[in-house]
């Protein structure tokens, strides 16, 4: 194969480190010179500076950072062995690391996950907060382990340690801390430690998070003036208006009129027409004053039911709310909130 094919292969399989990783600039003067020859394709010279790098004083994620180095330079130069090896190391010193499939070569990410397989690391420990009554809610835990292996999870704050699960597992792990003691009470406030402890044969590894947890009283529930949705009725009403005394004053002076008419057709004597005429007028004046008086209000039968049955279901759920209040006042409400990550190697 000719020099510029193997050229453009060798461009296509290896990226620019530094724009392929989003990670600050090293501060060791021999990894910063490793990753220029990286990204000038030189990459035995790469390979050199980054074992010359590691030979001097690196702190930790430089450290990584070189081990990665050598991962990608090895891996552009068909030394797979090689690749998988440092990948290897660069994951122990930093488990949570992840490569951008999108800015990196398809046969680096093949190694890199290759090496992955094949040590034992507790990879992206989280803990959610958490916002619960004392025994009614717990604490949302999750992290990967990258090979089969028996876990311990434990929650410690000082001399207290809580076994959360013990379990062989591998794979993406969800479990809950539910902050109990083992007699039932709550956890004391602090700072707590969730700790993972993986164990295979010769080989271990732990993770820890660090939380903070705060108590205080649990909220007691408001009692209810009302039912949702459900109002009160009046209890008395007023009747609608009636044209009744009108109607009975008219009848009363057609009687009166009849009366007087068949007097005089019996021939006993004429009758007093003034005095009739004067008490029909009377009568009809009554009926109409009657007639547009407001009615007096009378009780409303239903709504004084209703009303009655309405105000015993708000007693009921009062009651109930009493008694929550009661075992309420004797639980602490709990806050988790994570703290700073904490990590430690083998």
């Amino acid at each position: 194969m000719r020099p510029s094919a193997l050229l453009v292969l060798a461009l296509v399989a290896s990226p620019r480190y530094g724009a392929a990783q989003a990670l600050p600039t090293p501060q060791n003067a021999t990894l910063r010179e490793a990753i220029q020859a990286y990204d000038n394709l030189d990459f035995a010279r790469a390979i050199v500076l980054a074992h010359r790098a590691l030979g001097e004083r690196l702190r930790g994620a430089d450290q990584a950072r070189a081990y990665e180095l050598l991962g990608f330079s090895y891996s552009a130069t068909d030394s797979q062995v090689k690749a998988v090896d440092a990948f290897k190391q660069a994951i122990l010193l930093d488990p949570d690391r992840q490569l951008d499939a999108a800015k990196v070569s398809p046969k680096i990410t093949s190694l890199f996950y290759s090496a992955l397989g094949q040590v034992l690391v507790v990879r992206q420990l989280q803990v959610d907060s958490a916002r619960f009554v004392g025994g009614q809610g717990a604490v949302p835990l999750r992290f990967t382990v990258t090979s089969p292996a028996r876990v311990r999870v434990r929650a410690v704050s000082g001399s207290t340690s809580l076994l959360v699960d013990s379990s062989v597992v591998t794979g993406t792990v969800n479990l809950r801390w539910p902050a109990r003691l083992p007699n039932g009470d709550p956890v004391a406030a602090g700072t707590w430690l969730i700790v993972v402890e993986a164990t295979a044969g010769q080989n271990a590894f732990s993770a820890s998070r660090a939380l903070a947890v705060t108590s205080s009283p649990a909220d007691t529930l408001a009692h209810l003036s009302s039912l949702p949705g459900y109002h009160e009725l009046p209890e008395s009403e007023v009747p609608p208006q009636t044209w009744r005394p009108l109607g009975m004053a008219f009848l009363f002076t057609a009687g009166a009129a009849a009366g007087t008419v068949a007097l005089n057709n019996s021939g006993l004597g004429s009758t007093p027409g003034r005095e009739l005429v004067a008490a029909s007028v009377v009568t009809l004046v009554a009926g109409f004053v009657m007639t547009l008086r407001k009615p007096a209000p009378r009780p409303a039968e239903g709504n004084i039911l209703y009303d009655r049955l309405l105000r015993e279901q708000l007693a009921q759920r009062n009651a109930a709310i009493a008694q929550e209040n009661a075992k309420r006042r004797l639980q602490v409400e709990l806050r988790v909130l994570p703290l700073a990550t904490a990590r430690t190697p083998p």
